[in-house]
């Protein structure tokens, strides 16, 4: 007589978590601090798409459309923001931008030190070694930073009148669109004339991300308030 096989039931419970792999975490990243205005759009390390263009000006008009034509009109757990410094108005609208929609999504909301993404940038391109930057600032200054073969700041962010930034940039690497010109006024080193650009987000170590996404602003305000006043 044939013995009837017992029956084998499962359950979801039943089922090891390692068999479901889990989806990689999405990554918005809005950089807009500078000429340049770049999206990108990432699952884990991995760029699924973006933009960049270098403006000038009406990044206002053109940050929001750019973002909409990302896959899934950029939507994302986690949105990384460039915090500057660069110019006032850019470093603004991409604040805006990334507060607004990490509100309306739910979504994780980390900056950036704009600086920070041209030297690691300049070490993908030159290999593991020490980086100056050197970016436009205001009233003729130009913000300069060094960073140390890690990507960790080594010489703190400063706005600086061309003539002290060749002084105080020792660093034989030199990134950023005033490389060229600190490089020639100082007479040594190497240039690489680049700006930001959001499509290498996953260049930047974990530990360059701030919770806190107050701008960096490189420089003192122009108008101060009244002696007394908040």
């Amino acid at each position: 007589m044939l013995r009837e096989e017992p029956r084998v039931t499962a359950s979801a419970e039943d089922i090891p978590l390692t068999s479901q792999p889990t989806p990689a975490a999405t990554t918005l990243v809005i950089d807009s601090a500078t000429d340049a205005c770049s999206v990108a759009l990432f699952a884990g390390d991995t760029l699924v798409a973006g933009d960049y263009r270098v403006l000038g000006r009406g990044h206002a008009e053109a940050l929001v459309p750019m973002i909409a034509a990302l896959p899934g009109r950029g939507r994302a757990s986690r949105i990384a923001v460039a915090l500057g410094p660069g110019s006032f108005t850019g470093v603004r609208v991409g604040l805006a931008a990334a507060r607004a929609l990490a509100m309306a999504w739910g979504s994780e909301l980390v900056g950036y030190p704009t600086l920070a993404l041209v030297a690691a940038m300049a070490r993908n391109c030159e290999g593991v070694q020490a980086v100056g930057v050197a970016m436009t600032g205001g009233h003729g200054e130009w913000f300069v930073e060094g960073f140390d073969s890690d990507g960790a700041s080594c010489r703190p962010l400063a706005s600086r009148t061309p003539g002290n930034a060749s002084i105080e940039t020792v660093e034989h690497i030199v990134a950023g669109n005033q490389a060229e010109a600190l490089v020639a006024a100082r007479g040594t080193g190497r240039a690489l004339p680049l700006w930001p650009d959001a499509r290498a987000f996953s260049l930047l170590a974990a530990s360059v991300l701030k919770a806190d996404t107050q701008p960096l602003y490189g420089r003192a305000p122009d108008a101060k308030l009244p002696s007394g006043v908040l």
